[in-house]
């Protein structure tokens, strides 16, 4: 073969071959792409090859796949990456928005109102109404009036007054530890299940009651053997979003209502645990919650908060069941009736054990409701 003819054939081949190399780390960059994890080695092996193809037609679209090929893997990368930074950034926020709003929730005023929750009717609203209209009468001190509640569930449910209100009731109850009684036919009352002062509120003016909080620490205690570790109150109370030095919508400071305020009002004691170093303290019982109520009725309290019965805990409900016989025989009767009829619950529906909130005074639309329908 003569010369000329050698020399074209064999620059015929190296284009071929080139071609033939561009083509492959082609296909090794859209499989890379796919999988959006490129390697740095075939990468500067697709460039070093494709540096030494010729600019002829085909290799210029080769050029614009490979282009394409780049931009492919680099996005996906980057929308890898983008994805995974937003869900961390998400996370973040919401713990840090989920701590700002547990540390700047401090009043009822700007807590948020009954709101309906999808698919519920009508008939379901009518407990998380009144409701709310008891908890604003008692933290306003107002008298509660059976008319004004009638106005609130609307005429079309006063067959069913009873039975709104007794579900009301079981809610206000198993967070509060409040009790409504009914005075006359026309009023009734909420009233603390403990003789704390201002009606449950410990401090004087107005404000939701503080009971229910103290009725979970004595039957913290009482489980853990009658003295409770203060590391193991506060464990338990971080369940209730009740954490000390944080100051609660409810229960104020909470570190100084249960270490001093309760302790001074005798219904907790207060004590360092013996020859610990560094020094620990634990809770037990104090005079007037032991003259106030017994293990049987804090029994039953949590047993509702629970959605059991008393007799789910059979070795407590044993020891308050013994109590209860001691205190009997030592008072040499079972104790006297209530004067004023307590509305008892009849079951008990799964509820939450966080209260119900509520908003400005100002602004309440239960006033609304019971003026608008004075007029008609």
């Amino acid at each position: 073969m003569p010369r000329r003819h050698k020399s074209k054939f064999k620059a015929h081949e190296r284009r071929r071959q080139a071609r033939g190399e561009a083509q492959g780390c082609e296909d090794a960059q859209a499989k890379a792409a796919a999988e959006a994890e490129p390697t740095p080695s075939s990468a500067a092996q697709c460039e070093d090859t494709t540096q030494s193809v010729p600019t002829t037609g085909s290799s210029g679209a080769s050029q614009r796949r490979r282009r394409r090929a780049k931009t492919a893997a680099a996005t996906s990368a980057a929308a890898t990456s983008a994805a995974a930074t937003s869900a961390a950034l998400s996370g973040t926020k919401s713990d840090e928005e989920s701590n700002n709003q547990d540390e700047e929730r401090v009043s009822p005023y700007e807590a948020p109102f009954y709101s309906e929750r999808p698919g519920e009717d009508s008939l379901s609203r009518k407990p998380g109404l009144l409701e709310q209209y008891l908890l604003y009468k008692y933290k306003m001190k107002q008298p509660i009036l059976k008319q004004d509640m009638l106005k609130i569930i609307g005429p079309n449910y006063e067959n069913r007054f009873p039975e709104i209100l007794k579900k009301a009731a079981e809610r206000i109850e198993i967070v509060f530890a409040v009790d409504l009684q009914e005075i006359d036919s026309t009023r009734y009352d909420l009233v603390s299940k403990l003789k704390l002062p201002n009606n449950g509120r410990v401090r004087a003016g107005r404000g939701l009651p503080k009971t229910g909080l103290l009725m979970n620490i004595l039957g913290m205690i009482f489980m853990k053997g009658n003295c409770a570790a203060e590391e193991d109150i506060w464990k338990f109370l971080g369940l209730m979003r009740v954490y000390p030095g944080r100051k609660h919508f409810i229960y104020g400071e909470p570190r100084k209502l249960i270490t001093k305020d309760l302790v001074r009002l005798q219904y907790l004691e207060y004590r360092q645990v013996a020859n610990s170093d560094p020094p620990r303290h634990e809770f037990l019982w104090g005079p007037n919650a032991v003259a106030e109520t017994t293990k049987m009725k804090v029994l039953q309290f949590l047993s509702k908060v629970n959605d059991t019965i008393p007799t789910a805990f059979p070795s407590y409900y044993e020891e308050a069941l013994q109590e209860e016989e001691e205190r009997a025989q030592a008072r040499g009767a079972t104790g006297a009736g209530a004067t004023a009829r307590v509305i008892v619950p009849s079951s008990v529906m799964a509820r939450s054990i966080f209260p119900p909130l509520l908003r400005p005074e100002a602004s309440n639309p239960l006033d609304k409701i019971i003026q608008r329908r004075s007029k008609n």
